[in-house]
């Protein structure tokens, strides 16, 4: 056994992944999430703005192969090594498609493996055991579909309050954490208590927390003193990944105030004068048609058109730069194949 990546078209060395985003999405289905008020319109100029700011059906659905293949080949031509498309079961994963759209790119695509939210998880999954599930889940990461394997663990999708089955998926994605020491990515609940939550039912399952990504910090917690908190007593790695959706209108939520990019920055950049630069990672979670560039959206490569630069600007080293997007996310896909 190596210690290798494993990408959808086989183990790649940890070394040439380059420039990695940890989360993100080439195809999903994100349409249960409508309600039915929403109004199901076509994507305009006229309704461009409407839709990024609402919850349009036709906005929440990725399927088109072509669109994908485009946007890593911009994503790749702005230096991006690496993207993981976070798209668990039930949320509209494509194995093959990912390899095709990497093969056309030249873009390492890594899967993902697991279960999100209860409202998409497949019927009876809750009446289904840990040890079943686990095994689902460690047959992705080690066999795959029609030859796709796995790279990661996740993103498994907590709700606030969790119910039963997440949390029985949560312990299975821990059971299968300890057999093949795949990272553990978290989409955790929407509440400021969550993560800390989380983290106590995955230290109690078993889970690595040294190797657990906590997704959407940047929508969870506001305080950088909770983060520290965070951290300290649990030693995940906080993912700000919303990088390119400022809007303040969050359907999902309309209790919460949203950041810009400049508030994300100024975060990170108190967070690494904390010591802490060993557990940040930076992504977008582009999942809405509206966040493609073919569509008036920011792009894949917005980090690194737009958001590297402004941490230069910020004061953030290049050395804490590189930590942040290449040294510290190989090392947490890293791991023994």
């Amino acid at each position: 056994m190596t210690r290798a990546v494993m990408t959808v078209l086989g183990p790649v060395d940890p070394e040439e992944l380059g420039h990695v985003q940890l989360h993100e999405h080439l195809f999903c289905d994100l349409s249960k999430y409508s309600d039915p008020s929403d109004v199901d319109e076509p994507i305009t100029l006229e309704s461009l703005y409407r839709t990024r700011a609402g919850s349009n059906p036709t906005d929440m659905v990725l399927d088109d192969l072509d669109d994908a293949i485009d946007e890593m080949q911009r994503f790749a031509a702005f230096g991006g090594g690496t993207l993981v498309d976070a798209t668990s079961l039930g949320l509209g994963r494509q194995p093959a498609r990912l390899a095709a759209v990497s093969r056309a790119s030249g873009v390492h695509v890594i899967m993902g493996s697991g279960y999100y939210i209860d409202a998409f998880h497949p019927d009876g999954l809750g009446d289904d055991s840990i040890d079943d599930i686990a095994a689902r889940i460690v047959h992705d990461l080690e066999v795959g579909v029609d030859g796709v394997r796995a790279g990661i663990i996740g993103e498994i999708g907590m709700s606030w309050p969790e119910t039963a089955a997440e949390r029985k998926v949560l312990d299975a994605a821990c059971l299968a954490q300890q057999e093949t020491g795949a990272m553990l990515l978290l989409h955790p609940g929407r509440g400021e208590s969550a993560p800390a939550e989380h983290a106590a039912a995955i230290r109690a399952a078993g889970g690595e927390l040294t190797r657990t990504v906590i997704s959407h910090i940047d929508r969870t917690i506001f305080d950088v003193e909770r983060m520290v908190e965070l951290v300290e007593a649990t030693g995940v790695v906080l993912e700000f990944d919303l990088f390119g959706d400022e809007s303040s209108y969050y359907p999902p939520n309309p209790a919460v105030d949203r950041p810009n990019d400049g508030m994300r920055v100024r975060w990170i950049a108190e967070l690494i004068e904390r010591g802490l630069v060993e557990h940040i990672t930076i992504s977008q979670d582009i999942c809405r048609k509206t966040r493609l560039t073919r569509w008036g959206g920011e792009g894949y490569a917005h980090i690194l058109r737009r958001v590297v630069p402004l941490m230069r600007a910020r004061g953030i080293s290049d050395a804490d730069i590189d930590t942040i997007t290449v040294r510290r996310p190989s090392e947490l896909l890293a791991r023994e194949i």
